[in-house]
């Protein structure tokens, strides 16, 4: 059983909603998810670090769920910046279970086991180059719970986190998400969010005893990466 993390699907089975804005890399690229997760096996997970449909609510969402469904392996999936379907828990988990994603697990304000490890993860946010706001500063205050939440029903567990926003990229640090990584000692943080000329500011490696890993799909190539 292994490990894998793959961010921003940017799935609109149902709707035309074309990708270019993203750039040509993004050309076709339910075809290249398909290639790229044949290296998924039944028996694997996959983190799925935000923006997995375009859709604007969970009928909506159907078509891209069924085709994230039929990916392999077991999937979570954490919510994303476009992620508007996203409701309650209770609604998602109805939802799933009525249409039959059994292979499809939501992650918020909880944690899943994974052997010995433990996935953990929320949203994110981050206040990028502008000063923070109210509304900023409410909405850290409340990823920093989230998270804190999963962290801690993780107990003894060696964490390894996911995330929507890049809590590092650039010169800029999330001060907030980056302390609570290093008070529970958590091994690797995945996000995603960046895309096309973004990714050069994407930090891939180590800081403060944690591994950091961008897992933008059009980044990875559309491909999960392999975390464990």
């Amino acid at each position: 059983m292994s490990l894998f993390a793959i961010g921003d699907l940017h799935l609109s089975l149902s709707a035309d909603k074309p990708m270019d804005v993203f750039g040509p890399r993004w050309k076709d690229h339910v075809d290249k998810l398909l290639e790229g997760f044949a290296c998924v096996g039944q028996d694997d997970v996959t983190v799925l670090c935000g923006d997995s449909s375009w859709a604007m609510d969970l009928a909506g969402a159907l078509e891209d769920f069924r085709f994230i469904h039929a990916l392999p392996g077991r999937k979570i999936l954490l919510k994303g910046n476009h992620d508007y379907w996203w409701t309650s828990a209770v609604k998602m988990n109805g939802f799933l279970a009525e249409n039959g994603l059994d292979s499809i697990s939501i992650l918020h304000n909880n944690y899943y086991p994974y052997g010995d490890a433990a996935i953990c993860g929320t949203k994110g946010w981050f206040y990028g180059e502008t000063r923070a706001t109210e509304h900023d500063k409410k909405l850290m205050a409340r990823e920093i719970l989230r998270l804190e939440a999963s962290l801690k029903a993780a107990g003894d567990r060696e964490k390894y986190v996911f995330l929507h926003y890049p809590p590092k990229y650039g010169g800029y640090v999330c001060r907030e998400i980056l302390d609570l990584l290093r008070t529970y000692e958590v091994k690797c943080c995945c996000s995603g969010h960046l895309h096309a000329d973004s990714l050069r500011m994407a930090f891939n490696g180590w800081y403060e005893n944690t591994r950091h890993l961008c897992v933008s799909a059009d980044g990875i190539n559309f491909r999960p990466c392999k975390i464990l």
